[in-house]
């Protein structure tokens, strides 16, 4: 059974990826939140090309996956979850809140700490915001992150399917929170109890420095409402925000060569 669950993690995180992927982008097309300014099929490349190459490079470099790294934490009995004795459903629930919790923090370690912060700001130099900048990376921030979870998977020692469940919800709703999706105000406004919002991520990603060092949240929105990291709307409403880093334009965004190349480049903040 772990064998199975280990050679099924990449089949089931593809197959939940391409069909969020279908959904979202066919969604987006007919509901959009703003006009697009630049070149999706550009874009489309740039984003989904490096994600390919993240993909490649975390697979050679940190050959052991998340799900192989739960199996041998319970083997070796590492973790708090295999010393205590928590119901399954709970012990899932568990690790799904403290991995949200873990990733929210290392966001904003990648925003206070500057070498983290020109790795991470390659996903914000995106000029547009639409569901393919969910999975605009820079390789060197994805494998830091990997070695992140890799950590936590060892100390809370969370079983195969509660790692799967959060790699593909995050996965998931990086790309729903990412995308140019126009959802009524009103039903915009119950969502945000319980997910992270495309209205509400997008402020993150304002080129406005005030506006984009809040809403950190991917997954769940609670921990920037408890830590005081929210910001409710943009100062120009979501039509008008311009959004990406100042400094960079348009063309420094094109091609793997200038985006695995960005960290090296100063911006003007």
């Amino acid at each position: 059974m772990s064998n199975l669950t280990v050679d099924s993690e990449a089949a089931i995180r593809l197959l939940v990826f391409i069909f969020a992927l279908i959904l979202l982008a066919v969604l987006e097309h007919f509901f959009p939140r703003r006009p697009l300014k630049h070149s999706k099929v550009q874009r489309w490349l740039n984003n989904f090309g490096i994600s390919a190459f993240n993909t490649l490079v975390t697979r050679l470099l940190i050959p052991i996956a998340a799900v192989g790294a739960a199996i041998f934490a319970a083997e070796q009995n590492l973790g708090l979850l295999n010393l205590i004795n928590l119901p399954g459903w709970l012990g899932i629930v568990a690790f799904l809140l403290v991995f949200d919790l873990t990733i929210y923090f290392q966001h904003r370690l990648f925003h206070a700490i500057p070498v983290l912060w020109r790795l991470h700001r390659m996903h914000h130099t995106d000029m547009d915001y639409d569901v393919s900048t969910g999975n605009r990376f820079h390789p060197l921030s994805i494998l830091i992150s990997s070695a992140i979870k890799l950590a936590l998977i060892f100390v809370m020692g969370p079983l195969p399917v509660a790692v799967i469940a959060a790699e593909v919800l995050l996965n998931a709703t990086s790309m729903f929170n990412h995308s140019n999706l126009k959802i009524g105000l009103g039903l915009e406004k119950v969502l945000r109890y319980f997910v992270v919002t495309p209205d509400m991520h997008r402020v993150h990603h304002s080129s406005n420095p005030a506006e984009h060092s809040n809403n950190f949240g991917f997954n769940f929105p609670w921990w920037d409402k408890f830590f005081g990291s929210y910001k409710d709307q943009p100062e120009l409403g979501h039509e008008k925000m311009e959004i990406g880093i100042r400094g960079f334009s348009s063309t420094d965004s094109i091609g793997l060569g200038k985006l695995l190349l960005q960290p090296l480049k100063n911006d003007t903040e």
